[in-house]
C-alpha cells in the first residue's frame, strides 16, 4: 500500500509508490496551488456548514488535508493509507480534511488509521468530502486505536452517482468519546451503497454512530449494519436514518443495529428510523439488545473452557460478520487478530499502522 502521514494536523508524505497517470493523491494544500480548478469545483459542495457546528469549525480553522483525484476508468490496485496520529507533550486539538474525486468507472480502496501515541487530551476534528462518479467502485475503512483522553469527531459526505458501488466500514476498537457521522446521498439510478461499522467500547468509553442515508433515486440498494460490543461502563449511541425519496421506486435499503452488553452498567441507545415517500420499495428496520447467552457459556465452561476465555470467544463471533465485510483479505486477516487481542485486553494502544500491506 501507498503510505500518507498527518502528525497532528500537518501532513506528510509516506512511500513514494508510482501512481497511474492522472491520479492525483497529495496534500491539500498543495492541490489547491497545482490544481485549483479541481479544488474550487468540489471542496466545500458537500459539508454542511450551516447544519452542524463541528463541520462549521472544522472548516474554519482546518490549515491542511488529503486530496485524491482519481481520473475515468483508472483503477488503482494497492490500497492506498493514511495514517494519523496523535502525538505531543500537550493538549492539543487537530482539524483534518479530506477530499475524494472518483470520476466515471474509477476504482480504489482508502483505509484511514487514527491512533494516539501519548497520554495527554487530544481532540480530533475530520471532515471527509467524497464525490463518487458513475460506475466508478470505492471503499473506505476508517479504524480508531486511540486512547481514553482523545475525543474524536468526523463528518463524512458521500455523493454517489448512477451505478456507483460504495463501501464504507467504520471500526473502533479503542477510544476514549468518538462520534462518527455518515451522510450518503444516492443521486443517480441503480447506485449501490454498504454502510458498515462496530465498536468495542469499556471502561468510560463511548462511541456514538449517525448515519443517514438519503435514496434520491430510483433503483438503488442500500445495506446497513452497526454491531457494538460494550463492557464495563462504556457506552453506545446509534441513530441511523434512512430516507427513500418520492419517485425513488424500486429501492431496496436494509438497516440493521444489533448490540451486545456484557455486564448492568453498559448502555446502549439505539434509534433506528426509516422515512419512506415512495410506494414501490423493500425496505427493513431493526435493532436488538442483548447479553452474552447463558447457554452457550455453560456449554462451553462443561467441555473445560475457562469463563473468560468462552466469553472472549463469543464476542469475537458476534463480531464476526462485520469483519467479514471487508473487501481486502489481508486487512480483513489483520482485523481478526486485533479484535481478539482487543477482546483479550492486550490492544491498549497502537497496534501497529501498516495494516493492509
Amino acid at each position: 500500500s501507498r503510505l500518507y502521514f498527518f502528525i497532528g494536523d500537518t501532513f506528510r508524505q509516506g512511500t513514494n509508490v508510482n501512481l497511474p497517470e492522472g491520479v492525483i493523491a497529495c496534500s491539500l494544500c498543495e492541490a489547491a496551488a497545482q490544481h485549483p480548478e479541481l479544488v474550487d469545483r468540489y471542496y466545500g459542495k458537500l459539508a454542511q456548514t450551516d447544519k452542524d457546528g463541528t463541520v462549521a469549525l472544522n472548516t474554519a480553522l482546518v490549515q491542511d488535508g488529503f486530496f485524491l483525484f482519481v481520473p475515468r476508468h483508472v483503477k488503482i490496485e494497492e490500497p492506498l493509507q493514511i495514517v494519523n496520529l496523535m502525538h505531543g507533550s500537550h493538549d492539543f486539538m487537530a482539524n483534518r480534511r479530506l477530499l475524494v474525486v472518483l470520476e466515471e468507472g474509477a476504482q480504489v480502496r482508502l483505509l484511514s488509521c487514527d491512533h494516539t501515541l501519548d497520554k495527554g487530551n487530544f481532540l480530533t476534528s475530520t471532515v471527509n468530502e467524497i464525490f463518487i462518479g458513475a460506475n466508478a467502485t470505492f471503499d473506505y475503512y476508517d479504524l480508531e486505536e486511540s486512547t481514553l483522553n482523545t475525543h474524536r469527531v468526523s463528518s463524512t459526505f458521500i455523493q454517489q452517482e448512477s451505478a456507483s458501488n460504495v463501501l464504507v466500514n467504520g471500526i473502533t476498537l479503542h477510544n476514549g468519546y468518538t462520534r462518527n457521522n455518515y451522510y450518503i446521498t444516492l443521486a443517480g439510478e441503480h447506485a449501490e451503497t454498504h454502510l458498515y461499522g462496530m465498536a468495542v467500547a469499556d471502561k468510560r468509553q463511548l462511541v456514538d454512530n449517525f448515519t443517514f442515508i438519503d435514496h434520491k433515486a430510483p433503483y438503488c440498494t442500500s445495506d446497513e449494519l452497526f454491531k457494538y460490543v460494550l463492557e464495563d461502563s462504556a457506552t453506545g449511541i446509534f441513530n441511523g436514518r434512512i430516507l427513500v425519496r418520492q419517485g425513488a421506486q424500486k429501492t431496496s435499503a436494509v438497516q440493521t443495529n444489533r448490540n451486545l452488553c456484557t455486564t448492568k452498567e453498559a448502555h446502549i441507545y439505539t434509534q433506528p428510523q426509516l422515512e419512506i415517500y415512495a410506494d414501490d420499495v423493500k425496505c427493513s428496520h431493526g435493532a436488538t439488545v442483548g447479553q452474552l447467552d447463558g447457554n452457550a457459556l455453560f456449554y462451553m465452561r462443561s467441555r473445560g473452557i475457562p469463563e473468560s476465555e468462552a466469553r472472549m470467544l463469543l464476542m469475537v463471533a458476534f463480531t464476526h460478520d462485520v469483519i467479514e465485510k471487508v473487501r481486502i483479505e489481508k486487512l480483513k486477516e489483520r482485523l481478526h487478530k486485533m479484535v481478539e487481542r482487543r477482546f483479550r485486553g492486550a490492544l491498549d494502544k497502537c497496534a501497529g499502522c501498516r495494516i493492509c500491506q
